[in-house]
């Protein structure tokens, strides 16, 4: 793919799910984290945002608890945004595309410190620019499952060194690249309700 080979490495795999021309890096090794994603305590909130209790993150996905989520569109110094493939491991969406990187907010936490924190771990970086908030929306995807969504943008000029745990796969795409796979791959909805809303959002600003 045009614009690629900058980011691609020789004698690495292709995401398997990925068209053969887009390369996967070399995986990076990361720490085990000591506590298992399912036992981190989040906020439960109203449909005001308001904390009214907390919860275990898999018990809040179990029963469709209302908690709080980041959204960080990465861009390099080229302007490409980061794409990546979850992990099969995932508790929602696994193995599926995304254009953000982020994720829950624990209890106590703010949406700023959750997006810092997510962007760097996802991006396996340190000293990344605090990233710009953009807007905030509720998530709801029909099933009874929701959750309040803070959407940020960050340029990332590091190298990155993706988290093993949560990016399968991943790749510097222009925007233009990232709108043709929209209709090749199978994406985060939530991702894509924050995709949808972000060109709202430009659009808005542009006028």
């Amino acid at each position: 793919m045009a614009g690629m080979s900058s980011h691609s490495h020789e004698n690495t795999p292709a995401d398997p799910t990925a068209p053969a021309d887009i390369a996967a890096p070399a995986a990076a090794v990361s720490p085990v984290s000591p506590v298992s994603p399912a036992d981190e305590i989040l906020d439960i909130v109203d449909e005001n945002d308001e904390v009214v209790g907390r919860s275990p993150r898999g018990e809040a996905y179990a029963r469709g608890l209302r908690h709080r989520c980041v959204f960080i569109l990465a861009r390099d110094a080229r302007g490409r945004v980061f794409v990546h493939r979850r992990t099969p491991t995932k508790l929602v969406f696994p193995s599926l595309y995304d254009m953000f990187v982020g994720g829950v907010v624990g209890a106590g936490e703010s949406y700023d410190d959750a997006a810092l924190r997510e962007a760097e771990e996802e991006l396996g970086v340190t000293g990344l620019p605090r990233p710009e908030r953009l807007f905030k929306f509720l998530y709801e995807n029909g099933t009874g499952q929701s959750w309040w969504s803070a959407v940020y943008a960050v340029r990332c000029e590091l190298p990155v060194h993706p988290q093993v745990e949560e990016v399968a796969w991943h790749a510097f795409l222009t925007e233009d690249e990232v709108e043709r796979r929209l209709g090749e791959w199978e994406w985060v909805p939530d991702g894509l309700a924050a995709y949808e809303r972000l060109r709202r959002f430009r659009s808005a600003e542009s006028t």
